[in-house]
């Protein structure tokens, strides 16, 4: 049997994509969480990521204004909040409150992390793309912190073991079963994982 494509119109169709909260505060204000799919590493010396957020949106002038967030990934057990963060918008509602997050304090940025949340990086933006539906933040990791429980007795973060979820095409998804590791295709035989 062949491949038989159907051509459509342009679309995002990269996927799956990390669903993240990213968390931000205004000083004097109360802290917000917005989900973010479009969200990516860009470089790794220095550390940096990115975001895209719709300038409609209510963290959209927080992040402009404060030049800070924090990007906190998503497990199974924080999907819902995820969720309910990337449709319920903060001027209305006091989405740590209403969800029984936890605002944990941030070490090198002003916004809090979500204690919940596996891994929080601390970002500082460098530089704001306007694109179009959405503008790029692109931010410098100025900070992470990691859950303990996650670390091994040899100081090795187990981040796969978290329960972390991605986003496709209108779903969340756990990840689930490993696949290969970086560089199996070229071992020798006999190592493929």
């Amino acid at each position: 049997m062949g491949h038989l494509k159907e051509v459509w119109k342009p679309g995002n169709m990269l996927y799956p994509v990390p669903a993240v909260m990213v968390s931000c505060k205004r000083p004097g204000e109360r802290p917000n969480i917005i989900t973010v799919a479009w969200a990516g590493t860009v470089c790794s010396d220095p550390v940096m990521l990115s975001v895209s957020v719709r300038k409609e949106r209510y963290s959209y002038a927080i992040l402009k204004e404060t030049g800070e967030f924090v990007v906190n990934l998503v497990t199974g057990d924080l999907v819902y909040g995820a969720d309910y963060c990337g449709v319920k918008s903060g001027r209305d509602v006091d989405k740590f409150k209403d969800l029984n997050l936890t605002p944990l304090e941030s070490s090198f940025v002003q916004a809090p992390g979500i204690a919940e949340s596996p891994v929080n990086l601390e970002c500082r933006v460098c530089q704001v793309l306007e694109l179009g539906s959405h503008d790029m933040f692109l931010a410098e990791v100025v900070g992470v912190t990691v859950d303990k429980e996650q670390i091994d007795e040899r100081g090795k973060f187990h981040l796969n073991d978290t329960g972390l979820v991605a986003y496709s095409h209108g779903e969340y998804f756990l990840l689930g079963e490993k696949v290969g590791k970086f560089g199996y295709s070229v071992r020798k035989k006999g190592r493929r994982r």
